[in-house]
């Protein structure tokens, strides 16, 4: 069910490379490009750090992208490039601000829209791995109509090529034992300190690895200031503080 029309490409290309982000549609892209022979050159991952030392995934997540990176090896002969910014979240997070709307401030979390995060640490990473000469290819789903536009110049979607819906993609990934946690045991995929995140994953967090959440609290009051919010109008520590009255209210019932 993976071959259907075969798209058009060119027979000879420098360099073919398929971006992951290690959820199902960018790995069922993976088969599809290997049942339907297209040419695949390097696979490539953007690796965000909270910092130094912490991944910005969860540890079932870290656990998943090393198992995956091995089937990924053994069936497709290429290994995954994890790239990452030459900075941390952290450090960008207490980087002051040198022109803008608050010259002399810390950057400190990013806006809900127009994340600086976005850009710095997985963006500008991609780009200067990717090429500009041969294809770039892009786990977009063929039910995903509202993303097909962002298909342009050298990006290829063979999910889309192939129509292969977010459904068939979930069924290639259990056919290879490639279903990520975050379908299954984690609140959410993406990095643990993302203020789009909803108050229930941020309730997880706080559960599950309160020592992240402590982290998160300590960069909250390392920019003790009020234009830097966490979630829209709530700086971290009020949800912390939220939180805790939840907890206590709970215990009297």
């Amino acid at each position: 069910f993976f071959a259907r029309s075969n798209p058009t490409m060119a027979d000879e290309l420098l360099e073919c490379v398929a971006s992951i982000s290690y959820g199902k549609d960018s790995l069922a892209m993976l088969e599809v490009i290997h049942q339907n022979k297209l040419p695949l050159t390097r696979i490539i991952h953007a690796e965000i750090w909270a910092t130094k030392d912490i991944p910005a995934d969860l540890p079932p997540m870290v656990d998943f992208k090393n198992k995956a990176d091995k089937i990924i090896r053994d069936r497709y002969g290429i290994e995954v490039e994890r790239v990452s910014s030459d900075y941390t979240f952290e450090e960008i997070y207490h980087r002051i601000r040198k022109r803008g709307k608050y010259p002399g401030k810390m950057y400190g979390f990013p806006n809900i829209i127009g994340s600086w995060c976005v850009s710095e640490l997985k963006q500008k990473v991609l780009k200067k791995h990717q090429t500009n000469k041969g294809i770039q290819y892009i786990g977009y789903a063929y039910d995903e109509p509202k993303r097909h536009g962002r298909i342009v110049g050298n990006k290829k979607a063979p999910l889309v090529d192939y129509k292969i819906i977010e459904r068939e993609a979930m069924a290639i990934c259990e056919s290879l034992d490639l279903v990520s946690p975050i379908y299954t045991d984690l609140a959410r995929g993406g990095c643990w300190f993302c203020n789009k995140q909803r108050l229930g994953s941020l309730r997880f967090l706080r559960k599950n690895y309160n020592y992240l959440w402590q982290l998160l609290l300590k960069w909250g009051s390392d920019f003790d200031d009020r234009c830097n919010t966490f979630k829209r109008d709530k700086t971290i520590l009020e949800l912390e503080q939220r939180f805790d009255r939840e907890d206590r209210q709970q215990r009297l019932f």
